[in-house]
């Protein structure tokens, strides 16, 4: 049974993923920002265990996750999780910068630390859900966008020096996926939301869940799912 440990598993994208591997039998631990959270979301899949830490607060998930039970093994490390804060680069604040960098790059950056050790005895598989806008950043999209853009980079990297550990590494580029973060986004364009415009978030779980069912002779570097409407 591969365990797989799951960070944004409270809705969209990350809930899509943790929902199909604990209907088929795997173990999942799903990452909490507070106990709080945890129990929420260890109530929607029983079985599934968790683990608890602030991602807005990277320094800080080494002294979390040392106070907790850590798994023997991991066979994927899932980040999912993001935040998005939309603004011109003339009005953005340090603080809009540093969240969206802490929670999008910085802590995905420290949890694959934290885990390695556990993934390089399972040969397991790392995936970052990225985005578009870590492939092309457009106006309004700075900080946004470079969090990606360095989530790409990390990925790039963690790949090469991982690979003689059998570790595999894979970015997952969705465009716009109807979640309540593209609802948010949708807000702070002004615009209508209309989540049947816009990529199912089952649809890039599927996706995520063919990069890591692979067989071992390949490896999927990058994905790129765009809206099929």
């Amino acid at each position: 049974m591969a365990t797989h440990v799951i960070t944004g598993a409270g809705s969209g994208i990350g809930a899509a993923v943790a929902r199909r591997l604990h209907a088929r039998g795997d173990e999942i631990v799903l990452h909490a920002r507070d106990a709080g959270r945890a129990k929420e979301l260890a109530a929607a899949l029983p079985g599934a265990k968790t683990l608890v830490g602030d991602l807005s607060d990277p320094g800080k998930l080494s002294w979390a996750l040392s106070h907790q039970t850590l798994p023997d093994r991991v066979d994927s490390l899932l980040h999912i999780a993001g935040v998005v804060d939309l603004g011109a680069v003339g009005d953005l604040t340090p603080k809009t910068w540093i969240n969206q960098l802490n929670v999008n790059l910085v802590a995905p950056a420290e949890l694959t630390r934290l885990l390695l050790p556990q993934l390089r005895v399972a040969q397991g598989q790392v995936i970052f859900v990225n985005s578009g806008s870590g492939l092309n950043a457009h106006a309004g999209w700075a900080a946004y966008g470079a969090s990606k853009h360095g989530l790409k980079a990390l990925a790039d990297a963690l790949r090469q020096e991982e690979h003689g550990n059998g570790v595999r590494v894979t970015s997952v580029y969705p465009g716009r996926t109807a979640s309540p973060m593209q609802a948010k986004v949708h807000q702070q364009e002004g615009k209508e939301y209309d989540p049947s415009k816009w990529i199912d978030p089952e649809s890039v779980a599927t996706t995520i869940l063919m990069a890591l069912d692979l067989p071992r002779d390949a490896e999927v570097n990058d994905l790129t799912v765009r809206p099929g409407r």
